[in-house]
């Protein structure tokens, strides 16, 4: 059974259409990353599928229920973590996980989620006292406490420095397998870096869904072959770029000097689809 199932899913806010009849699956299992630009529809859609919001049309299943009917059963089996969250800046790490843990009915012991999280040093500390990437893992550690079988992540590294998001990625990917990550993101990389799977929004509307090495045709699509020419820079582009690597390789009597083959990358592709929306 798919973790998540979306059939025309509409909601708008007076005359702003924030969804407009998006439809997705998500497999058990799998890392999926909803990527577009702020205000493309991401975190409504979240809202909807963790039961925050209500929407106006269509169909959706999560974990085999609705999440506008669920009980509280259904939500001790998905963690979410939100781009901004309020708490008891007071409280030290370990006594706020403590406290959450005591929500679920089968959680992690809180020790080994500070400690998955990377933050076993810092368990003492308390919450106004840390970095906004630290306070970032405590988000995470409150998400997965209470072995979620969903786990949300809405634009979980907005505002991190380069090494705070390559660390955060790292968690994620400690989970993978174990969970099924819906993750909202505006940053192609860690898209690229963590999804099985990425759909890209704009304007409330799906506008494509695949595996990021392929998305919008990208594997297929014609690559520029790049070399040096007696110190000079030559670029063709080629729909079998193999046999222009060939030919040229036969033309220098071995290896082509400065060569490389670049497909489009998947910012080209994400431009490409939003732009084509716009």
């Amino acid at each position: 059974m798919a973790a998540i199932n979306v059939r025309n899913l509409c909601k708008t806010y007076g005359p702003r259409i924030a969804v407009d009849d998006l439809s997705v699956t998500i497999e058990d299992g799998e890392v999926f990353a909803l990527l577009g630009p702020n205000g493309a529809g991401k975190t409504t859609t979240v809202e909807v599928l963790t039961g925050h919001r209500r929407r106006d049309h269509g169909v959706v299943e999560v974990l085999g229920h609705d999440p506008a009917h669920a009980d509280l059963g259904w939500r001790t089996r998905i963690g979410v973590v939100l781009q901004e969250v309020q708490d008891a800046g007071q409280l030290t790490v370990a006594e706020v996980v403590r406290h959450y843990a005591g929500y679920y009915p089968s959680p992690y012991h809180p020790d080994e989620v500070i400690a998955r999280v990377g933050l076993t040093d810092s368990a003492r500390s308390r919450l106004y006292t840390l970095s906004g990437g630290q306070r970032r893992r405590v988000d995470v550690a409150l998400g997965i406490v209470g072995r979620p079988a969903l786990l949300f992540l809405d634009e979980p590294t907005t505002g991190f420095d380069p090494e705070a998001r390559r660390q955060f990625w790292e968690i994620v990917r400690a989970l993978r397998g174990d969970t099924t990550i819906l993750l909202t993101t505006h940053y192609l990389d860690e898209a690229e870096a963590l999804a099985d799977r990425v759909g890209v929004i704009t304007d409330g509307h799906l506008v494509c869904v695949g595996p990021p090495a392929e998305l919008g045709g990208r594997a297929a699509a014609p690559a520029e072959v790049r070399w040096l020419d007696g110190g000079a820079p030559r670029t063709v582009t080629a729909a079998d770029p193999a046999s222009v690597v060939v030919e040229l390789s036969r033309q220098f009597g071995g290896p082509v000097p400065g060569l490389s083959v670049v497909r489009p990358s998947l910012e080209d592709v994400y431009l490409d689809l939003i732009g084509a929306q716009r």
